[in-house]
């Protein structure tokens, strides 16, 4: 009797175990592929979807997310927004001054030639060390307005769905979409126009000169590509200043001067 005891309990531990042991697979299933085993299956072999909600990321592209939206109303803020970013952005920076008093974005002495700075300081030409800096940044103040045709092209060019999920993206999501459609196209047309512009403004001139004393002081040969070097700082400073602007747009309503930005951002903070 006790054996047989003995057998029972140990059968319905073994049950208790694989039942465990089961739920724990399905709960893996779901958590890999986002099937839910204990949903009935219908008849054509597929699981009837179960409602999910929004992540706190804004990952869920659901329809419930986005209110009464159209995709025509999420597409056209959006493009609002980002066309707002870029032509703020821009304006901002190409004037006197743009990049090189706005320390968010100013070009830097590069980091190949810092150790010609402090030399050039620590002789006493500290003033020509900033000169050089400073004609960077107006390089870039000269060049950053070829931007504009090549930003316009990728915003019109948005799809429906690129937008939706722009919407529910991070705070930088539009910019992101932006800079992975135009990165390349505004390397290849900035970088003739920096070219232009270091001549232009006299910093290539000034810095082969920096360069030319800084080696003949040391015994050294350093060398450097400024225009590689602007062309890519310049783009950098562009997306910086429109992912501002797309992060303000997002988080602060007053700055939603639109009635199409109200909307569409309105109905994202509800989410």
């Amino acid at each position: 009797m006790k054996k047989n005891i003995f057998l029972a309990a140990a059968l319905l531990f073994s049950l208790s175990a694989q039942a465990q042991i089961f739920d724990i697979i399905k709960s893996a299933v779901k958590d890999k592929t986002g099937v839910d085993l204990n949903v009935p299956v219908k008849n054509n072999g597929t699981a009837t979807p179960t409602k999910t909600t929004p992540t706190a990321s804004g990952s869920n592209n659901s329809s419930a997310n986005l209110g009464n939206l159209t995709s025509g109303q999420i597409s056209s803020g959006l493009k609002e927004a980002l066309s707002m970013g870029v032509t703020d952005g821009v304006k901002k920076l190409a004037v006197t001054d743009g990049f090189f008093k706005n320390e968010a974005v100013k070009i830097l002495m590069p980091e190949k030639l810092r150790k010609i700075d402090t030399t050039l300081r620590s002789i006493g030409m500290g003033s020509l060390a900033d000169e050089g800096v400073k004609l960077l940044n107006r390089a870039a103040e000269d060049a950053v307005t070829e931007a504009a045709p090549i930003f316009a092209n990728a915003i019109t060019s948005m799809t429906i769905t690129d937008a939706k999920n722009i919407l529910l993206g991070s705070n930088n999501a539009a910019t992101n979409y932006l800079q992975g459609k135009t990165q390349t196209q505004l390397f290849n047309a900035f970088q003739p126009k920096v070219k232009a512009s270091l001549g232009k403004v006299g910093a290539d001139t000034l810095w082969k000169n920096l360069i030319s004393k800084y080696n003949t002081f040391t015994g050294q040969a350093v060398t450097t590509d400024l225009n590689e070097y602007v062309t890519t700082e310049t783009i950098n400073g562009v997306f910086k200043m429109v992912a501002d602007k797309e992060s303000g747009i997002r988080n602060t309503p007053a700055m939603r001067t639109t009635s199409i930005l109200q909307k569409v951002f309105g109905a994202q903070d509800g989410r």
